[in-house]
């Protein structure tokens, strides 16, 4: 059955995550250098049976676009130029940040383990994918 994948896509780096194939769970995946997440979805998608990406749309409290905007605008085109027939779903990554460094905090890292900023990003996309199966999933 084919799986949900989420990127948090920023400047510098991109947060993954990915469903099981009955799409229930929501795993963190990896976190790898902007630059290099079109390779390395090429290579993922070769590999494992994909339905549908998300990617994180960010706003502004008051829904406006945030200054990030057009960086993530770019990936989005080019990304839709690259898998064509890939399915691509916006979400709004309002939050994620500040909830990934809770969860980290919740889940009792240190605080030398909560600056790791590809760690944050990948438990965003998480939070991304879990959201998204909590309300349009179940």
């Amino acid at each position: 059955m084919p799986r949900i994948l989420a990127i948090d896509y920023g400047q510098k780096r991109t947060g993954i995550a990915i469903t099981d194939e009955l799409k229930i769970i929501a795993s963190g995946l990896t976190t790898v250098p902007s630059e290099t997440a079109i390779a390395f979805l090429k290579d993922y998608f070769s590999k494992e049976n994909v339905e549908k990406v998300l990617i994180g749309e960010p706003k502004q409290m008051n829904n406006e676009p945030s200054e990030s905007t057009p960086v993530i605008e770019a990936f989005v085109e080019k990304f839709k130029k690259t898998f064509p027939d890939m399915k691509v779903v916006r979400v709004d990554e309002r939050f994620t940040s500040k909830m990934a460094f809770q969860t980290m905090i919740d889940s009792g890292l240190k605080k030398n383990q909560r600056k790791n900023k590809a760690l944050i990003d990948e438990i965003s996309a998480t939070i991304m994918l879990r959201d998204y199966l909590t309300r349009y999933m179940i």
